[in-house]
C-alpha cells in the first residue's frame, strides 16, 4: 500500500506554479491551478520526456518537445502527437500540507 508523501506547504506553491516530487520512485508533477492541486505523472506518453517544464494553457500542459496537450486536472491526453492519458495521482492537502500519493498499486 502507497502512502502519502508530503510536496510541501500549500501556501508555498504559487497559483500556476508546480514542483516536482519523487514518489517511490516515480517523478511527479504537481501542480497549483487557482488554489486546487493537482498531480501528474512527469512524462509525456508520447516520446518518454518529461512534461512539466511545459507550458500552461488554461488547465493544459503542453510537452515541451513535441506540442502534445494534457488535461493537468486528469491527465487526459488532448491532442497529439501523444495519444495516451498521463497517469494522474492522488492529491489532498492536509495540515496546510500538500501531499501526493501512487494509489495504482492499491
Amino acid at each position: 500500500m502507497s502512502h502519502w508523501i508530503t510536496v510541501c506547504a500549500a501556501p508555498a506553491l504559487a497559483d500556476r506554479e508546480h514542483r516536482v516530487v519523487d514518489v517511490e520512485g516515480v517523478d511527479v508533477a504537481v501542480f497549483n491551478l487557482g488554489g486546487e492541486f493537482y498531480a501528474l505523472e512527469d512524462v509525456c506518453t508520447h516520446d518518454g520526456a518529461e512534461i512539466a517544464s511545459g507550458e500552461l494553457d488554461g488547465d493544459e500542459i503542453v510537452c515541451p518537445r513535441h506540442g502534445a496537450r494534457f488535461c493537468v486536472r486528469t491527465g487526459a491526453v488532448k491532442s497529439a502527437p501523444a495519444y495516451e492519458d498521463i497517469a494522474a495521482f492522488a492529491v489532498r492537502v492536509e495540515d496546510g500540507l500538500v501531499q501526493v500519493r501512487d494509489s495504482r498499486w492499491d
